[in-house]
């Protein structure tokens, strides 16, 4: 296993410049700007790169693209930091210290409207589907499984609706005890999806007012939701300081071999091959090292794919990378627990999930309009955006954040590089960047991207139209 940090190697460094150099030339063209359709991609304007990330197992395309050498294929040189919380992570591509991040897909967007901190943040890659959790105490369980419906083998019936947890929430305000839970990040996936399964049980998670300061997100709520850092998540459950929680993986696995908790239901289970995690980088520099983007777009595809490849065939040698500390640092057999296909909820209760992780498929790498549509539907339902919003200003946003033309460069690239067939990508001479209505949601309520104040007025809890706290 290599090093985590590269050495120089400027005898390999001056081979590639050559090299990108004379196809450039012979190719008669170089990127000049994401608006020109492009021969080939020139040199990289900057080859030496830190790029940050939270140990989670969807950081993998970060890790196998430097552990596979494609990016030292692009002539890029790259350093990968783990960092301590999704906010050091932001404010550290903000202020420069790091090049690119793995982020909260709700990151990039709330930075570029504001809330929070105000940076013109941008993605052009989408990093996996899926991949998140819900765990709950164990004492919560067994409250839970009395209201549960059975399997003949006397295992629950998935998946577990909220429904379940509702008499438990009842029960504990009635006692006068606050019903408290634990997700990553205000603007995190894991936040939106922890809101979106309570309130499809009927139990409020509550509100923000930014507009009046208030930015705990608890206004009207029946269970309370505040930030825990992922790894911290199972010692805060096993402390009593939270009930349960939505987090990535390993840390829903870990609470099943810790014995602490049970995993519930996946983020599979409440919005099938849901957007998660993407890469950011400022506006600023992929205007500024254009090519260096495109590059790093290109590999980073690669490793997804190489992590998708022949139906997971390569998941388990991703395991072993990602349970090295540098990288997640959680016990293999923990991080292979739901990263090769499977995920356990009750201790034994293992069950099939291939999609559980999906880093390639199903065009999960493109950057589409209508997933960042639907994060600030979001942001507008709980509150975090305070005033309505014309459907075209959900529009403006995503497209200023979403990049899919870069993207296709990349991908043209690839393409054309025989490294990747064109029937893998969307095409994209008709792309729009808008799926076709999603209807698979645990509420059964129907998503069209292209009309975000039509899917608000569906949700019987959580702000629409004018409404304004």
């Amino acid at each position: 296993m290599k090093k985590h940090q590269q050495p120089t190697n400027t005898k390999r460094r001056g081979f590639l410049k050559k090299t990108a150099a004379a196809v450039a030339l012979s190719l008669g063209a170089t990127l000049l700007g994401f608006g020109t359709a492009t021969a080939a991609v020139g040199e990289p304007e900057k080859e030496d790169l830190k790029f940050g990330f939270i140990k989670l197992t969807d950081m993998a395309p970060l890790a196998i693209a430097y552990e596979k050498g494609y990016f030292e294929d692009e002539g890029l040189y790259v350093t990968l930091e783990a960092q301590a919380n999704w906010k050091v992570l932001l404010d550290g591509v903000i202020d420069g210290q790091l090049d690119g991040a793995h982020m909260l897909a709700g990151q990039p967007l709330a930075a570029t409207i504001g809330f929070g901190t105000k940076a013109h943040i941008v993605t052009p890659f989408s990093m996996d589907l899926n991949g998140n959790g819900i765990t709950v105490s164990n004492e919560v369980w067994a409250e839970m499984k009395k209201n549960i419906p059975k399997q003949a083998d006397g295992k629950p019936v998935h998946p577990i609706k909220a429904d379940y947890l509702k008499p438990v929430v009842d029960k504990y305000k009635a006692e006068g005890k606050p019903f408290k839970m634990g997700m990553v990040f205000p603007v995190s996936t894991h936040n939106y999806e922890l809101r979106y399964w309570l309130a499809a049980g009927g139990i409020h998670p509550g509100y923000y007012a930014p507009h009046k300061g208030d930015i705990a997100g608890t206004l009207q709520a029946d269970a309370l939701l505040s930030v825990t850092p992922p790894p911290q998540m199972p010692s805060t459950l096993e402390a009593g300081t939270i009930y349960g929680y939505c987090v990535g993986e390993p840390w829903n696995q870990q609470a099943v071999f810790k014995g602490i908790g049970v995993p519930v239901i996946t983020d599979y289970e409440i919005w099938k091959d849901n957007p998660e995690k993407v890469f950011g980088m400022t506006k600023e520099f992929t205007e500024k090292y254009p090519n260096t983007t495109v590059r790093i777009v290109k590999a980073m595809i690669r490793a997804a794919k190489w992590l998708d490849e022949n139906n997971n065939a390569n998941r388990p040698e991703a395991v072993k990378i990602l349970s090295q500390p540098n990288y997640v640092g959680a016990d293999y057999k923990v991080i292979a627990n739901s990263m090769t296909g499977t995920f356990e909820y009750e201790k034994g209760d293992k069950r099939e999930v291939p999609d559980f992780n999906v880093f390639f498929r199903y065009n999960a790498t493109y950057p589409y309009y209508s997933d960042a549509v639907w994060y600030l539907s979001q942001m507008r339902r709980w509150g975090q955006i305070s005033d309505a919003k014309p459907d075209s200003w959900y529009m403006d946003m995503a497209k200023k954040v979403y990049r899919p033309d870069i993207y296709a460069i990349a991908a043209k690239e690839l393409i054309a590089e025989g490294k990747l067939k064109a029937s893998e990508f969307p095409d994209f001479a008709t792309e729009t960047g808008f799926k076709p209505p999603q209807t698979e949601f645990i509420d059964g309520i129907t998503f069209d991207g292209t009309k975000p104040n039509d899917y608000l007025k569906q949700f019987p809890i959580g702000l629409k139209g004018d409404d304004k706290l």
